[in-house]
C-alpha cells in the first residue's frame, strides 16, 4: 500500500526518475533536506512500494535489438486457468518487455524488443505455441519518437 505521499517526497520521486544515479547526498541536497532526513524517506518510499527500485537504462541497439514490434492478441478464452498459464508463459519469454491486459477489440497487448524480422519470427512461434489465439497482429516501430518518459508527479 502506497502512502500519503507530500510534495518533499514528490519531490525525491522527480529527482531520482530523471537521474537514478544519483547518491542519496546529491537527492538530499537538490530537495533541500539533510542526508539522515532525506535516507528515511527513501526507505519508507521503498517499504510502501512508491519507489520501487532504480536501474540502468540501457540503449537496446548497442546489443543488436533493433526491432521493436507492439503485438495485439485476441483469444476466445477467458477463463481464469487458461489467463494464468497464458500470464505464465508470456512472462517466461525475455524479449517481451510489457505486457498489458487491454479493453476494446483486443484482449492483450505485448511490446517486444528483439534482433530484427527473424527475431521477432522466433518470438513470435513461442508466443503462439501451445495455445489457441483467435487473432495475433504485430505493428512494427519504425522510430521511437518519446519513450521513458517520467510520471508527472504534482511537484510544486
Amino acid at each position: 500500500m502506497v502512502q500519503k505521499l507530500d510534495n518533499i517526497d514528490f519531490r525525491i520521486l522527480d529527482v531520482l526518475q530523471r537521474d537514478g544515479s544519483l547518491s542519496q547526498r546529491d537527492v538530499a541536497e537538490k530537495v533541500g533536506l539533510s542526508q539522515n532526513a532525506c535516507w528515511r524517506r527513501l526507505k519508507l518510499l521503498e517499504e510502501t512500494g512508491a519507489l520501487k527500485g532504480t536501474r540502468a537504462v540501457v540503449d537496446p541497439e548497442a546489443y543488436g535489438l533493433d526491432l521493436t514490434v507492439f503485438v495485439l492478441l485476441k483469444t476466445r478464452n477467458h477463463s481464469m486457468e487458461w489467463s494464468q498459464q497464458f500470464r505464465h508463459h508470456i512472462e517466461s519469454i525475455p524479449q517481451v518487455i510489457e505486457f498489458h491486459r487491454i479493453g476494446g477489440d483486443w484482449d492483450y497487448m505485448l511490446k517486444i524488443l528483439t534482433n530484427g524480422m527473424a527475431g521477432y519470427d522466433k518470438v513470435y512461434r513461442n508466443i503462439i505455441t501451445g495455445f489457441e489465439l483467435d487473432t495475433v497482429t504485430g505493428y512494427f516501430s519504425m522510430e521511437p519518437i518519446l519513450s521513458d518518459r517520467p510520471l508527472v508527479l504534482p511537484v510544486d
